[in-house]
């Protein structure tokens, strides 16, 4: 077992907390100006046992483009844990938002990240493009696509980011185009909040997000859709042949 301290399952919260604790840093990203994300990510961290365990890093919007002190923060908090010394890092957004979470999923994935050396980033939550088993029931192998909000990496793969300055590429967009060795934790846990983004070019975006529920219930859709692709492909199939055959003359 991995985990750093071990505590009787028979308490949730003290369970969740040794769990944690298989990371040596854990950051949330936040915005000097958005006191209200803090305050929520904070009560976000006590459902999940990581009170007084998540270092805030404040910083200051970007004076010239957002996408860039986003993808300079995230940078920051793994050059802070690299230079702390550590080997295993988490890292969140303050617009992180909990639901369904397990005490199971998360040792389970901990597992996983201790045990395969190919694991890059282990994402608690993100859309992907693909996915697919693993040995791991809690864990899928998937081609990343977006959202950044949670995720963990050992310090091997965090000095090899950390080496990759700003192109004008968002930091999502960034990984995606690494094509590492990226997983997640599924089901999911860990989900962008409807929270009002302060990147003004991403303000139609959010606004078709929120038409189509939100990114929490498209999360969800994506999760679902990539774990039975086959299922849904053929259900829309016998739906199509079903309509062609009340609408077509015999």
């Amino acid at each position: 077992m991995p985990l750093k301290k071990h505590i009787g399952m028979n308490d949730r919260r003290q369970v969740t907390t040794s769990y944690w604790d298989y990371f040596d840093k854990i950051y949330c990203i936040s915005l000097a100006q958005r006191t209200d994300r803090h305050a929520a990510a904070k009560r976000q961290f006590e459902h999940v046992g990581l009170t007084g365990k998540v270092e805030f890093i404040i910083v200051d919007r970007h004076p010239h483009n957002r996408m860039q002190g986003n993808y300079e923060s995230h940078m920051a908090c793994m050059q802070k844990a690299l230079q702390a010394g550590a080997e295993t890092i988490a890292i969140f957004e303050d617009d992180i938002l909990f639901e369904g979470f397990s005490p199971t999923q998360l040792k389970n994935g901990i597992d996983f990240l201790a045990a395969n050396p190919d694991c890059d980033i282990l994402f608690f939550g993100c859309l992907v493009s693909g996915s697919r088993k693993t040995a791991n029931n809690s864990v899928r192998k998937i081609k990343f696509r977006c959202l950044t909000h949670g995720y963990a990496l050992p310090r091997r793969y965090a000095e090899e980011l950390v080496k990759i300055p700003w192109r004008g590429i968002a930091f999502d967009d960034m990984l995606r185009d690494l094509a590492a060795g990226f997983y997640a934790i599924y089901p999911a846990f860990a989900f962008q909040s409807n929270a009002a983004s302060d990147n003004d070019s991403c303000r139609r975006l959010e606004r078709l997000r929120r038409l189509w529920g939100g990114l929490l219930r498209i999360q969800k859709a994506n999760e679902f859709y990539h774990r039975h692709k086959i299922m849904v492909i053929a259900v829309h199939i016998v739906l199509v042949l079903i309509l062609l055959k009340l609408v077509l003359p015999i």
